[in-house]
């Protein structure tokens, strides 16, 4: 058995399962605010591509992708991130969603050095970590706290972490926090990665979740192009349909970046079997052909954040994140008693934040907060908010 095996902790939702096992609910429909799954409708024209490519099920996929689908990201990508024309051959390899992708990564990359450390934003998505682990690395918690804004605190990394460092996960617009990396941070990351051998890898899949259409959030390769790192060395970008397409169950993503990081990833995923089946690659290729529904897509949000804020702000220390669709608000007590007992009142339920960080010298960057997703519809997102207010404002007496 892999040892890192041992040191898996249970997932979020596994432990919140248990905290609220033997919880008695009201008798009020249920609302889940606490898994980041989209609930809106996904576009028509995929479902109909998907569904018309079917007879591909008869035939082997190729691991690289077809190279339409590879085409339609690298437009994608050049047209949305500012760079240089991304090369649909070299530069870009479709994975079965991020998530899966993401962890494959770290075994390609770092399985089989010599003590490997793998750096990780505190609190975060949870395939990191186990990546990590699995890998054989140690992972290097760096905190995202209230203090640095919700940012990890990359930049006050000592220079023994970074030369121990082989990987290092970013994480942008952030979950749980929806906190966007800035550019001349993540080109200082950049320098660093170039100085110290370390790859970058971007899990940018909330990036096209924001609000203000004039200011998208930056991405890795478009920093690294900007900054004359034209051949992407070192850095490496992940992105899904799931959240842009409202598809999470398409498992569809891909990753893209330096060409030589990219060409080991695909020898890795030759042995591992791991191609997207044909209809799949045939629906991505048109939503990554098409913007209106992701237009569509970002107004539904911002007509729930719109609605939601309002509400939950006079009871709550809570804002609008710069990108995403989670709230990350800090509450007054321990997280897993707000969470079991608005459960227990309202039939709500929030994720505490505890479960999303690891304690590092005696501090969970998560604990005090609760991270509520608002992927519902804009009717039961208001609702909950309004229960959400109710069982506060019932605290405060």
């Amino acid at each position: 058995m892999n040892n890192g095996m041992r040191n898996l902790q249970a997932y979020p939702f596994e432990k919140l399962a248990e905290l609220t096992r033997h919880s008695i609910v009201p008798d009020i429909e249920a609302i889940p605010l606490t898994i980041g799954e989209p609930q809106h409708e996904p576009p028509q024209q995929v479902l109909i591509a998907l569904t018309e490519a079917l007879a591909g099920a008869g035939k082997y996929p190729s691991i690289a992708g077809t190279p339409p689908l590879r085409q339609a990201i690298a437009s994608w990508l050049t047209n949305r991130f500012h760079t240089r024309a991304i090369d649909p051959d070299r530069e870009v390899l479709p994975v079965n969603g991020t998530r899966e992708g993401l962890f494959a990564i770290a075994q390609a990359l770092t399985a089989g050095c010599d003590n490997p450390r793998i750096a990780l934003p505190n609190p975060f998505y949870q395939i990191y970590e186990g990546a990590a682990l699995l890998a054989g690395a140690i992972p290097l918690f760096i905190a995202a706290s209230e203090e640095s804004g919700y940012l990890a605190n990359y930049q006050h990394m000592s220079d023994d972490k970074w030369k121990a460092c082989n990987l290092l996960f970013l994480c942008t617009p952030g979950n749980p926090s929806g906190r966007v990396i800035p550019m001349t941070d993540l080109q200082l990351l950049i320098e660093k990665a170039l100085e110290h051998d370390v790859v970058l890898v971007s899990d940018e899949c909330y990036s096209e979740l924001y609000f203000d259409e004039e200011y998208p959030p930056t991405g890795l390769l478009e920093a690294a192009h900007a900054m004359g790192n034209t051949e992407l060395k070192q850095c490496l970008a992940f992105h899904s349909l799931s959240k842009r397409s409202n598809l999470p169950g398409l498992r569809s993503g891909f990753v893209a970046g330096d060409a030589s990081l990219i060409e080991t990833f695909k020898r890795y995923r030759t042995y591992h079997g791991c191609a997207m089946p044909l209809h799949h690659q045939a629906a991505s290729t048109v939503a990554w052909s098409d913007e209106t529904h992701v237009l569509n897509n970002r107004e539904l949000y911002r007509q729930k954040f719109a609605a939601v804020l309002p509400i939950l702000s006079e009871h709550l220390d809570v804002e609008q994140p710069d990108a995403g669709f989670y709230l990350w608000p800090r509450i007054h007590g321990d997280d897993q008693v707000f969470a079991r007992s608005l459960l227990e009142q309202q039939n709500v339920r929030v994720l505490p934040g505890s479960y999303l960080g690891r304690e590092v010298d005696g501090t969970n960057p998560g604990s005090g907060h609760v991270r509520i997703a608002l992927v519902s519809t804009l009717q039961q997102t208001v609702e909950a908010a309004e229960r959400v207010a109710l069982f506060l404002s019932r605290q405060a007496k």
